[in-house]
């Protein structure tokens, strides 16, 4: 499978995302994905689901170095004792002694971010996690993170599909080599029922929603998580890496309405800001 490689991991271009995945009914769902050839699986301490993660990840026989485990710790846990906390709560439940990429899944309003980065980097030197990232920071908190504090980020998580734009966020990240996670990258389910999608799809062969990972994967920099409890939506999302798309494809893709956004909790940070 096609690769990044960040802050010294290596990190597969489509993973498997687990939201919305609470509770033990995961860990099928996350063994159906590895045995499909899955080995980049996301998870977050919010989700409720990395006890059944960890299972699935114990019942698969998959080598531990060939898998990339990726969680995240809430936006209540980011004092610096209490993420040190939450990531040995992530650990225990995954059954494991050190994830791949820890991640801070919001940011909060009342974080002093020198000192949570600080301590996310604590984290890291510790071995506890092999690299360190963030979810959901507007463009002025990653300037803030990468410039003034200087975090070694291995990535950026955010809501990315074919119906918003992420244009300054990406031109800045690929900058600095540093590689976006896109997630919700269906919109939610949205795209599989997107007209100049599913007629995209026809022309290849395929489905509206493979066409939207594709265009993704198509992308510099681009990681993709989707989820999916099927296994045949499993596999589909896997056969995505193989559409290629041309120039009128990605034309096509352009037009689309490029500002909706699906994902707006209230402590959601300010998206439009630019200073």
């Amino acid at each position: 499978m096609d690769s990044i490689i960040t802050q010294g991991v290596t990190i597969p271009r489509l993973g498997f995302g687990t939201f919305r995945m609470p509770g033990a009914d995961a860990q099928p769902v996350v063994e159906s994905a590895m045995a499909l050839g899955y080995r980049h699986i996301d998870t977050a301490a919010m989700y409720e689901n990395e006890a059944a993660v960890g299972a699935a990840v114990a019942a698969s026989g998959v080598d531990r170095n060939k898998l990339f485990i990726t969680t995240k710790a809430w936006h209540d846990q980011l004092g610096p004792d209490a993420l040190y906390r939450a990531l040995d709560t992530s650990l225990r439940k995954l059954r494991l002694d050190h994830v791949d990429l820890y991640m801070i899944h919001w940011p909060s309003r009342d974080m002093d971010m020198a000192a949570t980065l600080e301590a996310l980097v604590a984290l890291k030197e510790r071995g506890l996690t092999r690299a360190i990232g963030v979810c959901n920071f507007n463009l002025p908190m990653i300037r803030r993170a990468v410039e003034d504090i200087g975090v070694p980020i291995a990535s950026v998580q955010l809501e990315y599909h074919p119906f918003l734009s992420q244009a300054p966020m990406l031109a800045y990240l690929r900058g600095r080599g540093i590689p976006l996670t896109a997630y919700a990258p269906l919109a939610q389910g949205r795209a599989a029922n997107e007209p100049v999608l599913a007629g995209l799809g026809r022309k290849h062969g395929t489905s509206a929603a493979q066409m939207a990972i594709a265009w993704l994967l198509d992308q510099e920099g681009v990681i993709v998580i989707p989820k999916a409890a099927r296994r045949e939506s499993q596999k589909a999302n896997l056969d995505a890496l193989t559409i290629r798309l041309d120039d009128d494809d990605r034309a096509a893709i352009a037009a689309l309405p490029k500002d909706q956004r699906y994902v707006r909790p209230p402590f959601a940070p300010d998206w439009d800001a630019s200073a």
